[in-house]
């Protein structure tokens, strides 16, 4: 028999370790591994490389400063040149999903270089009546913004598809919009993904600050403390070990949240964590300028090693990047941090991040990378084991990666929506060479050579 491809001479990770043996794709699935070289009509050789599972971006926002049929595009071309192979979108409608939903499916399939999934935004009881109406077009996560509401309310949602003009919303995610989103999801069986930020808190926080002229990240995380993150994840735990549904923190990045989270856990809330490359990299202490507004916040270096120090031991589940596909005009709008948009773009920079700072400073191995990255991700939203393995029959997603490889980061790079990155001019070793979806090679050597459209939504089971 005549295989469609065999990848040669590489190093494979699985859970139990590195192996060295033959990958052999057929059809885009993963038939098995072997020390022969059967039949095949393609031969990638992979000698100095170590295959890994296709990794997943557990947290991603596009299509909000550009429609999706634009978004898809760029962003997903970023994702396959940092060696992502399957793309989470955050989507935020601000119109019921009966009207707003479909359109947003069908122009999606039609852009995405790598394959994706959704998880919805839940901002009002309409969209919390409609989660069934989600979970039956196949999005089955669900997401809320505790840090939206009261004077911090404002968020931009979701353009239309083929649209130009920003949507601008004002919203109130309530402690009930937040207890009925999380009844619903667990009576549909659906994980409840949550920024775990107090909007009143905040709010006060904000305008403290701007009362004492205050400016640059340092006043920023003052006046987001961490202590909000806390009170927040205090509340949505409360009503996740009430009804009995999967909590997941998404962009985790402070010392005080680690340990509420660990306090909720002991009470028996079913909680998995993410944290993002730029809280493991980055620290108000450390960076100039506004570029890193995020939300949450940067935080101490103090804070970033307690980060690294929880994903060594395995207290971190997944590492996505809230990644957020923005522009400089748009990110520096304003004269001070409280003018600059929040969000910035990651999602081509993870995997190296992770490698140079991660792997081969001996922080985390290779194993746990591919958990951070891949197999806790396909696990926890209902894709293994057709994503997160390199097990027979499971899709031939697959990302080659050259530890030794150094390169310096550009935003150029990537080929996305953004005309800048944090990381830029950083020099890193260790990067992601070939992006293999579905059995089909997408990226090589850091150029796109798949095509527009190939990427699909994923199947995901409850």
């Amino acid at each position: 028999m005549t295989y469609d491809t065999v990848i040669i001479d590489s190093h494979i990770i699985l859970p139990q370790g590195m192996i060295d043996k033959n990958l052999i794709i057929d059809e885009g699935k993963i038939i098995g591994l072997t020390s022969d070289v059967p039949a095949c009509d393609h031969k990638i050789n992979g000698n100095g490389l170590i295959c890994v599972p296709g990794p997943i971006d557990t947290h991603v926002h596009y299509g909000v400063y550009s429609p999706i049929n634009e978004a898809a595009k760029t962003e997903s071309h970023a994702a396959a040149i940092g060696g992502i192979t399957t793309m989470m979108r955050m989507l935020r409608l601000e119109d019921s999903f009966s009207s707003s939903l479909q359109s947003q499916l069908d122009t999606s399939a039609q852009y995405h270089y790598v394959d994706y999934a959704i998880h919805a935004s839940i901002f009002n009881s309409q969209q919390i009546n409609e989660m069934k109406f989600c979970v039956r077009k196949g999005i089955t996560s669900f997401k809320i913004y505790m840090n939206l509401g009261g004077e911090v309310g404002h968020v931009y949602m979701d353009m239309p598809p083929n649209s130009t003009g920003l949507v601008a919303a004002k919203v109130e995610v309530t402690d009930d919009i937040v207890k009925q989103t999380v009844k619903t999801a667990a009576s549909l069986g659906c994980p409840v993904l949550v920024h775990a930020e107090d909007y009143e808190s905040c709010g006060c926080g904000i305008k403290t600050a701007k009362e004492k002229n205050q400016d640059g990240l340092s006043a920023w995380s003052e006046s987001r403390s961490p202590e909000f993150e806390a009170k927040a994840i205090k509340t949505v735990s409360k009503f996740g070990r009430d009804y009995n549904c999967v909590i997941y923190f998404v962009h985790i990045g402070s010392e005080i949240a680690l340990l509420q989270i660990e306090e909720e856990r002991k009470l028996g809330t079913r909680i998995f964590v993410e944290t993002c490359p730029h809280y493991l990299t980055l620290s108000y202490e450390k960076q100039q300028g506004y570029l890193a507004k995020v939300m949450p916040p940067i935080r101490t270096e103090n804070d970033r090693q307690a980060i690294w120090n929880a994903l060594s031991g395995n207290q971190i589940d997944t590492i996505g990047t809230d990644h957020v596909a923005n522009q400089l005009k748009l990110k520096l709008g304003g004269d001070d941090v409280w003018g600059t948009l929040a969000g910035f773009p990651g999602i081509g920079t993870a995997l190296p991040i992770l490698l140079n700072d991660g792997v081969n400073q001996n922080k985390i191995t290779l194993e746990q990378f591919v958990s951070f990255t891949s197999t806790n991700a396909a696990k926890i939203f209902g894709m293994y084991p057709q994503k997160g393995t390199l097990e027979k029959n499971s899709d031939a997603d697959i990302t080659m990666i050259d530890l030794k490889k150094e390169k310096k980061v550009t935003s150029e790079l990537f080929g996305g929506f953004s005309d800048y990155i944090v990381y830029e001019g950083r020099n890193l070793k260790g990067w992601p060479v070939k992006t293999i979806v579905r059995g089909e090679v997408v990226a090589d050597n850091f150029e796109v050579i798949g095509k527009l459209g190939y990427g699909k939504l994923v199947e995901r089971k409850i």
